[in-house]
């Protein structure tokens, strides 16, 4: 089966499939096994300690694969100056930024003058069309079925990524609810030209840095295992449903504000989840597809079954 589109022909990669961003996540090991599996992993820099740290993880992808992989920068993590980290990564050379979280214009006026190939995260039509207008090469389209931040609108993937489609002229990448091989035909067949996943790497061998106790929440976990939180303040995102997050929603519905939030939605209250498997001590992120997630594969196993399932649906629709 053929899988040029746009998309492999814009990032140089074989099939059209891009890891997330995965704050706290996103690191080399990933990264390399995602690229080295013919897809496009990333490195997560505002996770980072410094510009000087993304450079160092730059190397150590570059160390473990020759494939093209990405840089990820979420722009809308509080009091992060992103700048540097931009610059950094022009340093170790770049060729793929992707954004999000955030007005991707801040990074773009960075990237003035280079080649680097730009895509921004979007959560609905009007995002889209002005990422485009802005500059983009490509924009990921994320439906409210999806891990960690969301539009603002609660619209699915199934909706809004034909929108999409329709309204922009570069191409569309498919992001929320997309964890298999079905999936991935689904999304092409809505006029998406790749797919994003975040959560499904996640339950991977080579994504070292999430915990057994994470990993386990994503099997045993079904897609009414998830809440929306952090509305109130206007940045909803999908969380695994937990104790912790009761206390988040009970705390929105008290109006308490970002300062009366802040210490429960914090990157180390994150990480006290993800990293040390403490479940009933913090919060970790996670979209509605953990229903499909049944098993911790490597990612090349991952890429091997995805893409049988999709040739062989491909077959039966000839």
């Amino acid at each position: 089966m053929n899988w040029e589109t746009r998309v492999t022909q814009l990032l140089g990669i074989r099939y059209p499939v891009i890891q997330g961003g995965l704050a706290y996540l996103a690191y080399s090991d990933l990264a390399a096994a995602v690229s080295n599996a013919g897809g496009l992993g990333q490195i997560t820099a505002m996770s980072l300690k410094d510009p000087e740290d993304l450079k160092k993880e730059m190397r150590l992808v570059k160390e473990m694969t020759d494939q093209p992989f990405g840089v990820n920068f979420a722009i809308g993590q509080q009091g992060r100056p992103f700048e540097s980290y931009v610059e950094a990564a022009l340093e170790e050379g770049m060729k793929i930024a992707t954004i999000t979280g955030g007005n991707p214009k801040l990074v773009f006026d960075v990237l003035e003058g280079t080649d680097v190939k730009k895509l921004v995260l979007v959560a609905s039509k009007r995002q889209a069309q002005k990422a485009e207008e802005l500059g983009a090469d490509a924009v990921m389209v994320v439906g409210q079925e999806g891990g960690g931040h969301l539009g603002r609108d609660d619209v699915g993937t199934f909706v809004l990524v034909p929108q999409v489609v329709d309204a922009v002229s570069i191409p569309v990448i498919a992001s929320g609810g997309i964890g298999d091989g079905r999936g991935l035909m689904a999304a092409l067949s809505l006029g998406a030209e790749g797919i994003e996943m975040g959560t499904r790497f996640i339950a991977t061998k080579e994504c070292v840095h999430a915990s057994d106790a994470y990993k386990q929440a994503l099997i045993n976990g079904t897609e009414r295992d998830t809440v929306v939180i952090k509305r109130s303040i206007g940045a909803p995102a999908r969380a695994l449903s937990n104790s912790w997050t009761d206390q988040i929603l009970q705390l929105e519905k008290e109006d308490v504000g970002y300062k009366g939030l802040k210490e429960y939605i914090s990157g180390e209250t994150n990480k006290r989840y993800i990293y040390e498997g403490k479940v009933d001590e913090g919060f970790a992120w996670a979209g509605q597809v953990l229903g499909l997630i049944k098993d911790v594969p490597t990612v090349a196993e991952l890429f091997s079954s995805m893409i049988s399932t999709a040739e062989s649906i491909r077959t039966k629709w000839q």
